[in-house]
């Protein structure tokens, strides 16, 4: 069974999986953000990796305006940096690393000499272990430790220029080191003042990071666990369960992992979250000959287009959009990519494989209520179910099932129509009064889709549910 025609669809995208997008300064004008918006972005993301607060606060604005333009919601995700280790610097800048040439890590911030790699965290160097594999500059450069030692002994595996303050990480290692630096807690609370929809925490190891970053929320928005250390795939199902919403970074997977293991960990990953009903999104690379090119390559379309069919949320561009030449044509394909791969005659099948192979636990009343609903759109032969919930967590449930009609889901809060921006098949629709009687008919006609819109009301006590079903349609409200 194949997905609503996108031609019928006046409101919404035509789409089930959304797109999130990196604005930076290939991206930050305001014409570019409305060009990307109407190319098919539906989450901004903020990289707090770069640039200054006032930077973040003027493009905020500018998102907020052409979400007024627009008018469709427009989500920002607030994507916080985290503990990423970094060499400290040397006499000239830089060191070549000769092939088999051995050197020695020093706890100071500064280098002495050219045989010397400065890392400023001691507790990085104490948990060394003789063999272990030291990765420098994403993965450019490799060290193996032979000593240890106040000044352990290391010797490089691959030739190269190490340069200041580059990216150092141990393969394989959990690294004593929280998820939140005073850099993060700092960005975080800008981030809930400035007024974000959601928030991604990097570098994720323990459900104990994720609960530290939603103590210091002053309001709960959806916190997204950022899946790139061992640690995070060992305490997999756990982080899965504590955070709202999860992300396969895979850029800083590669480095932690063969990169034979990276399609593995993600596939891994995917079916994690959609088991226990929590988004997730799929990032790094995925049309990165895009940076340079208007065209991406075979290989990056099926890549995306996996991502799809293992059934994704949402996929992420990142330097595409923030300082690629073509950020605009680069949502544009992706935008194609995934309505061509949802459009496939065994894309419906995929999605309902999960639910026989694993959806039964934990199941809930929500879920049942959940499926049941779909199931009779589906033998309805409706073009929707519309909507009402004031929980994002039920509204996750209903897009867990993966049915073959949209979710409409309307609200008078902004938003709470931003953050259900996150979820598969889910599309936001804004009342602009709260009509109680037939808003289930108003949202199905701002989607275009009038006549056939399904209407499931449920109401009860405790763990007694009970839904009515409409001729032609249902509509789930909370009472």
């Amino acid at each position: 069974m194949t997905g609503p025609d996108a031609s019928t669809l006046a409101h919404i995208r035509g789409r089930s999986a959304k797109i999130i997008a990196t604005l930076g300064p290939g991206s930050a004008a305001p014409d570019t953000i409305y060009l990307l918006a109407k190319a098919g972005v539906d989450i901004f993301r903020l990289n707090f990796s770069h640039g200054s607060h006032e930077d973040h606060k003027q493009i905020f604005d500018r998102i907020r305006e052409v979400e007024r333009r627009f008018r469709r919601p427009l989500a920002i995700l607030a994507d916080l940096q985290g503990p990423k280790i970094r060499v400290g610097t040397f006499p000239e800048g830089k060191i070549r690393l000769s092939f088999h040439g051995e050197y020695v890590l020093t706890a100071e911030k500064h280098a002495e000499s050219e045989h010397e790699i400065p890392v400023p965290h001691p507790e990085i160097l104490n948990v060394l272990d003789v063999g272990d594999e030291i990765l420098l500059n994403d993965g450019q450069l490799l060290l193996r430790v032979l000593e240890l030692g106040e000044r352990p002994k290391v010797r490089a595996e691959l030739p190269g220029i190490l340069s200041d303050k580059k990216g150092f990480t141990v393969r394989g290692k959990a690294l004593p080191v929280g998820a939140m630096t005073d850099k993060d807690r700092e960005d975080l609370a800008f981030a809930m003042q400035l007024g974000v929809d959601m928030v991604a925490l990097s570098f994720v190891q323990t459900v104990a990071d994720i609960e530290t970053a939603k103590a210091l929320m002053p309001h709960r928005v959806p916190l997204i666990a950022k899946l790139e250390k061992p640690a995070a795939i060992t305490h997999l199902e756990a982080i899965v369960d504590a955070a709202d919403a999860v992300m396969v970074a895979r850029g800083d997977l590669g480095v932690e992992f063969p990169s034979e293991q990276v399609p593995i960990i993600q596939r891994r990953i995917i079916r994690a979250a959609r088991r226990v009903g929590r988004p997730v999104i799929v990032a790094t690379q995925m049309l990165e000959s895009m940076i340079e090119h208007a065209a991406p390559t075979r290989a990056e379309t099926s890549d995306v287009a996996t991502a799809i069919y293992q059934g994704a949320d949402g996929v992420m561009l990142s330097a595409e959009t923030a300082v690629g030449r073509h950020p605009a044509t680069a949502v544009a394909i992706m935008d194609r990519i995934i309505k061509a791969t949802e459009r496939a005659d065994d894309f419906a099948a995929s999605m309902q494989q999960f639910q026989g192979q694993d959806a039964a636990r934990d199941e809930g009343i929500v879920d049942v209520v959940a499926r049941s609903v779909h199931g009779l759109a589906r033998q309805h032969g409706t073009k929707s179910i519309a909507m009402r919930t004031g929980s994002f967590q039920r509204l996750a449930r209903f897009s867990r099932v993966r049915g073959p009609v949209p979710v409409l889901y309307g609200s008078i809060n902004p938003d709470r129509l931003r953050q259900a921006q996150l979820l598969w098949g889910v599309h936001p629709i804004a009342f602009e009064v709260d009509n109680a009687s037939d808003w289930a008919e108003y949202l199905a006609h701002q989607a275009g889709l009038d006549g056939s819109v399904a209407y499931a009301r449920w109401a009860g006590e405790g763990n007694r549910f009970a839904w009515e079903i409409g001729a032609n349609a249902y509509e789930m409200s909370e009472d």
